[in-house]
């Protein structure tokens, strides 16, 4: 059978990714002179406590050659054929760091290397089909054509609560940042061709914008794949996921509402309290 492997960043539960049999190969956190693997030893929290304290955002970078080259190699041994996904190429070089891994193992042939050309569950969704398309016996070939079919397909977005970590991390300027604390506004950041972009802009309290945020992609959910819907959030009010998860199964349309947690690389760019419900589009049968 097929093995799957993700990065870091694709945001999956544990649950979820024992119960589809993914590895997870993990990006670097930095906080000055420490450094950590994402999701070991380090809190979504415990880091926005930290920047908080520094004024600053952490820097994260792609996982070591050294931990890519250990994993590939526990199934490039046996001639088992592996299919790992990576954030988005123009976001890291994490896809590069397990190309080089398998070229290390002189096992290119065997691994195959998807750019997600997104993030968070945004990845994870590409993901989970990826998993079930494994167990179901389907070829590395087989996995990677559909995954390309479908990247296009996928629906990433975010609405975040604090411009201020977008801000530390270069991602929007200090009048944008100043603006929208002052005005209360919460922008919907979308990902499109493998990159973040700035949408429209919610205003007010943060449960009136991601509410707003929901209904306004409602016509795009009820033509979602049926199967999964992300609820994905960096440590959101638990009345407003569950507000959200109400809105969803209302809808009636979704077998599966999935929550998680994103986690330290994606939480350290876009701070607390962001929140994005993520899909695949069902135009891709």
């Amino acid at each position: 059978m097929v093995k799957i492997i993700s990065d870091s960043t694709c945001d999956l539960s544990e649950d979820l990714l024992k119960k589809y049999n993914i590895s997870i190969l993990p990006l670097h956190i930095l906080l000055d002179d420490k450094e950590y693997e994402d999701g070991v030893g380090i809190t979504p929290d415990e880091i926005f406590k930290w920047a908080d304290e520094h004024q600053k955002t952490p820097k994260t970078s792609a996982p070591s050659m050294e931990h890519a080259v250990k994993l590939l190699q526990e199934y490039t041994q046996n001639g088992q054929e592996i299919v790992c996904f990576s954030i988005s190429e123009s976001m890291s070089t994490s896809a590069n760091v397990m190309r080089l891994a398998a070229d290390e193992l002189d096992a290119s042939h065997l691994v195959h290397v998807v750019d997600s050309a997104n993030l968070s569950t945004g990845i994870g969704l590409l993901v989970i089909e990826a998993a079930i398309m494994a167990a179901d016996g389907k070829s590395a070939d087989e996995i990677v054509s559909r995954m390309e079919e479908l990247k296009p397909a996928v629906r990433a977005s975010f609405v975040v609560d604090t411009l201020t970590y977008l801000y530390r991390g270069g991602r929007c300027s200090g009048l944008a940042a100043l603006a929208g604390s002052a005005l209360k506004l919460h922008p919907k950041i979308s990902v499109e061709h493998g990159a973040m972009g700035a949408g429209k802009k919610y205003r007010g309290r943060l449960d009136k914008a991601v509410m707003a945020y929901v209904k306004d992609m409602e016509q795009d959910l009820m033509n979602a794949k049926k199967d999964r819907v992300f609820i994905t959030h960096s440590g959101c009010n638990r009345e407003i996921v569950e507000a959200v998860r109400k809105y969803l199964n209302d809808m009636n349309h979704f077998d599966e509402i999935l929550e998680t947690r994103a986690g330290g690389v994606i939480s350290s760019h876009c701070g607390p309290g962001t929140l994005g419900v993520l899909f695949i589009n069902e135009g891709v049968k």
